[in-house]
Order: structure tokens, then C-alpha cells, then sequence
């Protein structure tokens, strides 16, 4: 039977519900694999002419949620600088390619195929198998941009909720929601569109107020056979006006006070790194980044013993 046509529009930008499932059997994806997926997904992203807007890695699945550039979006000098980004620094860029890349990086399928294709050589490596690892080919909607935009975006962060994994779409690590509170968006790898520029909300923080209260009385409806965000933490967040707290921050990112290796004030955390810099040389500094929200604390990320 002769494959469908994907729907691509290609003079455009244009948002994309991408989903993609395993073939294997049960739950295979971990907290280790998902972790990679998504560093997999940052890492294309930052090449490819795309925006993330949001995502959820499950267990047996994921869910993208794109912004799809033109052709015509990709200057020659950013196209050199993605090369660079993708093969370093020092690479020469091909010039007569530059056409190949420009169509390539713009490019939908392409995008998620080298998604796929890198986690399940990753995948496949890790335990040491052979095989294919995805099912069918991955499924593609075009979105409106506006409504159908949020609509979907809380549909994919709902999706651990959903699952009955957690009790707040923010509490799981692996979906673009937990990526926002429990690192800021770190390096910038989520939009902070959520669909709500085009409803003309211009500053950035009320939009993601505005996408937490959707979210969040989305959440609240009851669905048969799924669970669903309870009444007493809807009222919760009504009450502090859909505005992320100290408490909602704190639960956040209490991963961190497991998986840094050191914590506290600024002073306190650089004294610590001089004391162990003879044990763990670098060519660059290591440089504490700040916990957003939690009242002047900084962190420096655990160092990986060889």
C-alpha cells in the first residue's frame, strides 16, 4: 500500500505536531534515554532552521511540537555558523553546498530523521542490539498558529498527567513545561511563543502566566481513563494567579540538590571549585550558574570522574 502524502508547506513558517513511537514492546525509554533524547533534540535544533515550542518524551513515545522555517529564512551566514556549530568550529564550509544545506536544514523530515536516527544508534549501542527501534513512520498535523497552537502545546505537557505519572505537569522532567521551571529554559532551547504572540501578549512573562492558567483548567477536566490535575492544586494555582512561587520553583528543581556537586552562595561555591582544581583540571572555567527564583543560590554541575 503506496505511503500517504506528508502535508509540508514549504514558503512558510509553520507549526508541526510531530509524533513517533517505538516498535519495541512495554515502556523501553528510561530516565537515561530520555534524557538523551532530549539533548538529541536540543542539539539538532540549534542546526536546524526550527523553533521548539514544546515536547514530551514518554516511555514508549514522543511529541514535538515545531515552528518550521522557509528556504528563504536561512541567510549564507547563518548557514555557516550552524555548519560550524554541527562539525566545529574549524571545519572549512563547502561552499558550493550551500544550497544542500539551506534545503536541508529547513526541512522537516529531514530534521526528525536525524533525531531518530542518532538515538537509535545510541539506543541500540547502549544494549548492544541490532534492528529497527522505531514503529511506523513518524506522524505529522499542521497547526494554525494561535488556539490550535496552545490547544496542542498543553496537550503534549498534559501527556505525563495524563499517564497518571504526576500530580503537576511541571514535576516531569522529560516535557517542555518541567524543562521551563526546573532549569529557565536553559540556554534558550524552548520558544517562549506558546502560541500566544499571535493573540498580540508581547511580554514574555504574562505569556507564560497565561499558558499556565490554559494548562492548568485543561488539565482539571476530567477525562475517561485518564487522570487528570485535581481540584485542590487547581485552586492552589488560582490562588497564587497562575505565577510560579517559591514552593512550585523549589519542587522544581530539587533535582539539582541531588545531581550538582556543589551548592550554595556564589562566594562559596567558586572557593569550593579552587579548592578541587588541581584534581579536575579544565581548559575553561567553571563558571556557577544561579538558581532562578531561589534567592541568590548557585550551583556548579557534578564533576565526571574518568
Amino acid at each position: 500500500m503506496p505511503r500517504s502524502l506528508r502535508m509540508v508547506v514549504s514558503e512558510e513558517s509553520t507549526a508541526y505536531h510531530i509524533i513517533s513511537r517505538t516498535a519495541l514492546d512495554g515502556l523501553p525509554f528510561g530516565d537515561v534515554e530520555k534524557e538523551t533524547l532530549v539533548d538529541i533534540i536540543r542539539k539538532f535544533s540549534a542546526v536546524y532552521f526550527v523553533d521548539i515550542l514544546g515536547y514530551a518524551i514518554m516511555g514508549n513515545h514522543f511529541h514535538l511540537l515545531v515552528m518550521m522555517h522557509p528556504e528563504m529564512a536561512a541567510s549564507g551566514e547563518e548557514i555557516r555558523h550552524r555548519f560550524g556549530l554541527l562539525y566545529g568550529e574549524k571545519s572549512r564550509f563547502p561552499e558550493g553546498k550551500m544550497s544542500h544545506f539551506r534545503s536541508k536544514w529547513c526541512n522537516l523530515s529531514e530534521f526528525i530523521k536525524e533525531i531518530k536516527q542518532t538515538f537509535s544508534r545510541y539506543y541500540n549501542k547502549r544494549y548492544d542490539r541490532k534492528g529497527t527501534l522505531w514503529g511506523e513512520r513518524f506522524k505529522s498535523v499542521i497547526l494554525e498558529r494561535g488556539e490550535a497552537v496552545v490547544n496542542c502545546l498543553s496537550y503534549i505537557d498534559l501527556n505525563p498527567v495524563r499517564a497518571g505519572i504526576v500530580k503537576r505537569p511541571e514535576d516531569y522532567r522529560w516535557c517542555s513545561i518541567g524543562h521551563h521551571v526546573q532549569t529557565g529554559n536553559r540556554d534558550g532551547f524552548l520558544s517562549l511563543d506558546f502560541g500566544l504572540v499571535d493573540f498580540g501578549v508581547l511580554d514574555a512573562e504574562e505569556r507564560f502566566v497565561r499558558y499556565r492558567e490554559y494548562m492548568y483548567h485543561a488539565g482539571a477536566i476530567e477525562k475517561e481513563g485518564k487522570a487528570n490535575i485535581s481540584k485542590s492544586i487547581l485552586a492552589e494555582e488560582e490562588a497564587h494567579g497562575f505565577k510560579l512561587n517559591r514552593a512550585t520553583l523549589f519542587r522544581g528543581r530539587i533535582r539539582h540538590f541531588t545531581e550538582s556537586g556543589v551548592i550554595g552562595s556564589r562566594v562559596f561555591v567558586e572557593a569550593t571549585c579552587r579548592r578541587f582544581k588541581e584534581q579536575t583540571p579544565r581548559k575553561r572555567a567553571r563558571i556557577p550558574r544561579e538558581f532562578e527564583g531561589l534567592g541568590g543560590l548557585f550551583l556548579l554541575k557534578r564533576v565526571s570522574q574518568s
